[in-house]
């Protein structure tokens, strides 16, 4: 529970709420095929924060009501960033150091679950995905955020594996081994 007594699910399902309300207000040339499933969003969003701290999660929330309070949209500025349609966002060196991290963690997760991952952005991709999206957080929400990624790894965690055993989860399979099996 957070310091107000909302529970990190809870605090997720408010992020997810105003990400999908960002999403839907991206500018697109084209229609996104991924519009067109929210739900599947919130899936891989969801799975995202599951190694977050709940004060990561708390400080990225803030990160997002600040953002809509002022008319900013973080995912368009993410997306215009993977584009690069926009200059830097920041220059926080916690970007590096938590983009890196996932990236040796992702490649982990590519080389163990190859029928998961089947599909998936490349790493050139996911890098860029990241380095974007983390470009559009706070120095708060980054500091917290190198903090979980530097305790998981000190306890050989991988958050990166931590999204996709959430997705499996979430997902109705017993294990992210059983989900690789079945797809197969």
């Amino acid at each position: 529970m957070s310091q107000d007594g909302v529970s990190k699910k809870g605090i997720v399902n408010r992020i997810l709420d105003i990400e999908v309300k960002m999403f839907l207000r991206v500018p697109t040339g084209e229609e996104p095929a991924c519009r067109a499933d929210i739900e599947n969003m919130r899936l891989h969003r969801r799975g995202q924060f599951a190694g977050w701290s709940v004060e990561t999660c708390e400080s990225y929330l803030h990160d997002l009501e600040t953002a809509e309070a002022s008319g900013k949209n973080l995912l368009t500025l993410k997306y215009a960033r993977m584009d690069k349609r926009i200059p830097s966002l920041s220059e926080s060196p916690d970007i590096s150091h938590i983009r890196d991290c996932y990236v040796e963690w992702q490649k982990l997760i590519i080389s163990r679950y190859p029928n998961v991952m089947r599909g998936a952005r490349d790493i050139a991709g996911f890098s860029n995905y990241l380095s974007s999206e983390l470009e559009t957080y706070s120095d708060q929400t980054l500091i917290l955020l190198r903090s979980d990624v530097d305790d998981c790894r000190q306890t050989g965690g991988n958050m990166s594996l931590g999204v996709y055993e959430s997705l499996a989860g979430q997902s109705g399979y017993a294990s992210l081994d059983d989900m690789e099996k079945s797809l197969k």
